[in-house]
């Protein structure tokens, strides 16, 4: 068995229950959407999350009646967070599959690898979890961004930090297409608020040890951290780091808000902010449904990597049945014009493709749990702001 046939017999194990539950419910074939996700590899945690949002979307579809009186079907293969596995998989499925469309992987650093591939092939693309504006730059016609761009992922940080007379602000960010990204857009934030930027520095993929970066707070009086990295272990591993060091500051923001953050620090969470694109507070049609059958399907709550999938594979299927057809052509002109809110966020894009309705909450773990604190229109509280030194609360 080949290393591609490996993958698609884990995921057919992985899907068949909620095929069977949900196909064949007409006689033609099912509309056949190819896409990757990362269940291996160091995007896993998002991947995963975000196959189970595309999951319960095409149950949701088929429980509803398809589309365009057919069933829905994802085929999802593991790119094992790796690009080059990533292009050889989305040109497999559109040559060899015979997929009828495609939905996008994990990340702009993926989304960026395939592209090529899908703008080649004619065939409409809508990107889920990407949000770095350059991809978005090259003229393509056919890709669809969801996420607000990458370069505001720390805006609400920024914001906060100016309303509250922080003007000391160092930015950190891992090198990659995306934190590079959100780190540059959140350094230019800085300065545009007329706020000090005290540094703003890259670190390798694989940095196990920050405390170059630590002590460079600390020399620099610095007031306000925003980190940006698609490695979300990262995020806790600093966080743990200026634990150990000492190093305190009034703000820690991140680019991803996940779970699994608290999870893994416990109470040294408390106060550490957080970008998520989407929260189950919302009052976004359906999101209520989208929380409970995702509770009970997956047995966690859904991440905003999770409700970015299911929303974009919803404006997929809205524009499917708008066009009523599978032409890319057809479908292209439809996602360039529409305007609608899924119960993930408001989607409308000009005429690249990118995204111009979505621009993204702030989270901060308050008491052990996300509390929207950014923009004020559906802020649940306001930010907290660490008294005590890391020293002073062990004592």
């Amino acid at each position: 068995m080949t290393r591609f046939n490996q993958f698609l017999s884990t995921m057919i194990i992985l899907l068949l229950p909620a095929m069977l539950s949900s196909c064949g419910t007409h006689s033609e074939r099912p509309i056949l959407i190819g896409a990757t996700m990362s269940q291996t590899g160091a995007l896993a945690t998002q991947g995963i999350a975000a196959i189970n949002g595309y999951v319960l979307c095409q149950n949701h579809i088929n429980e509803s009646g398809g589309v365009l009186g057919r069933d829905v079907e994802f085929l999802i293969y593991d790119d094992q967070s790796n690009s080059e596995t990533a292009i050889a998989l989305y040109e497999k499925m559109i040559t060899e599959d015979g997929v009828d469309a495609i939905m996008g992987p994990y990340g702009s650093t993926l989304t960026e690898a395939v592209a090529p591939v899908t703008e080649r092939h004619r065939m409409v693309h809508i990107s889920p979890l990407a949000a770095t504006t350059s991809i978005w730059e090259q003229g393509r016609e056919y890709l669809f961004m969801v996420l607000p761009p990458a370069e505001l992922f720390l805006a609400g940080l920024i914001e906060m930090a100016y309303d509250n007379g922080l003007d000391r602000v160092g930015i950190i960010q891992q090198d990659a297409l995306f934190p590079r990204a959100a780190g540059n857009g959140a350094a230019e934030l800085v300065l545009e608020k007329g706020l000090t930027l005290t540094f703003h520095e890259t670190y390798p993929t694989g940095t196990e040890d920050f405390s170059q970066i630590l002590n460079l707070i600390t020399e620099t009086n610095t007031q306000v951290v925003g980190m940006a990295a698609s490695a979300l272990d990262d995020f806790i591993t600093v966080a743990q780091q200026m634990k150990e060091h000492d190093v305190n500051v009034q703000m820690f923001g991140t680019s991803g808000a996940v779970a699994q953050f608290v999870n893994a620090l416990g109470e040294d969470a408390e106060y550490v902010y957080g970008l998520s694109a989407w929260e189950p507070g919302l009052p976004n049609p359906g999101i209520d449904r989208f929380v409970e059958d995702y509770e009970s399907a997956f047995n966690t709550s859904p991440s905003f990597h999770a409700a970015g999938a299911y929303g974009s594979c919803r404006i997929f299927m809205e524009a499917i049945e708008t066009a009523g057809s599978l032409n890319s052509e057809e479908l292209r002109e439809v996602l360039l014009n529409l305007e609608t809110q899924t119960i993930f966020s408001n989607y409308a894009v000009d005429e690249r493709g990118y995204q111009v309705a979505n621009s993204g909450l702030f989270i901060q773990w308050q008491d052990g749990k996300k509390v929207i604190v950014w923009p004020d229109d559906v802020a649940e509280a306001e930010p907290r702001f660490p008294t005590p030194t890391w020293s002073e609360r062990e004592n």
